[in-house]
């Protein structure tokens, strides 16, 4: 899909590994963890397209000097690389103003406007530019998160989106589970099944707004305290989130996991 489109978004849960699989999915196609063609930034509300593109920035000994942004930099780099893929990841995407982040940019990720056929001047200097065939943009965005907007049609038909889904039944987290061999941390994790069971059939809430398998992941020991502190300080605290008009359900849940402990 990223290799046709150009351009994906990771749509998901917390905690479903979605950055780990951005990282992951980058480096397959390299096929080595080659960390000089793969860009990471994070998005935020305050995140422009002088920070993305090129701006005015204050100088130190006083005045402005154009500077160009992270995007044109590493565009600049694929470019003199033709032969290799590079990669550009972009955390939290749908936490910026991505129209006014991208600018006149928003046209040339467009798979059918890459290249230098399709170069147009930028904003801030006159300048020619284009975006190259060999770059690929991975965003991530967090499907639980009620304060942000949905993203503009514009900028969604220049994506493809990609859901992820909690991973308890993969194999690799089987393995991992078994691994294990503790009693406490099957039932847990059963519970945890039902409730993303629970989550998905929600009308307020729905699949997006499931417990992601990340949570329970990179373990060195499975004692019991950690497995508490995960419940405690990670999963119950969401599901105050998710159910603060209903404290019967939260108190419900609560002793349902609370129950595996005793």
């Amino acid at each position: 899909l990223l290799l046709a489109k150009k351009n994906i978004i990771l749509q998901g849960a917390p905690g479903v590994g979605k950055t780990y699989s951005a990282k992951r999915l980058a480096y397959s196609i390299i096929g080595e963890e080659d960390r000089t063609k793969v860009e990471f930034i994070q998005f935020h509300q305050n995140y422009s397209y002088e920070d993305f593109v090129m701006g005015y920035k204050p100088k130190e000994d006083g005045g402005f000097e154009l500077r160009r942004g992270v995007f044109y930099n590493f565009c600049r780099k694929a470019q003199s690389d033709p032969d290799k893929k590079y990669f550009f990841i972009i955390d939290e995407i749908n936490r910026g103003n991505m129209s006014k982040i991208f600018g006149e940019l928003l046209m040339l990720i467009e798979n059918d406007y890459r290249g230098e056929k399709h170069k147009i001047r930028l904003a801030y200097n006159d300048e020619y530019f284009s975006v190259p065939e060999n770059l690929y943009i991975i965003g991530m965005m967090n499907t639980a998160d009620r304060s942000l907007a949905m993203i503009d049609y514009a900028l969604r038909r220049r994506f493809s989106f990609f859901d992820m889904e909690p991973g308890f039944d993969s194999e690799g987290f089987i393995n991992y589970q078994n691994s294990f061999a503790n009693d406490t941390f099957n039932t847990l994790i059963e519970r945890i099944k039902e409730l993303n069971r629970e989550i998905a059939a929600d009308k307020s809430l729905g699949k997006g707004f499931c417990i992601g398998h990340s949570y329970f992941c990179n373990a060195d020991d499975c004692i019991e305290e950690w497995m508490k502190d995960v419940v405690d300080f990670d999963i119950l605290p969401m599901l105050s989130e998710y159910w603060f008009d209903d404290s019967s359900k939260l108190q419900r849940w609560e002793n349902i996991l609370h129950g595996v402990f005793q």
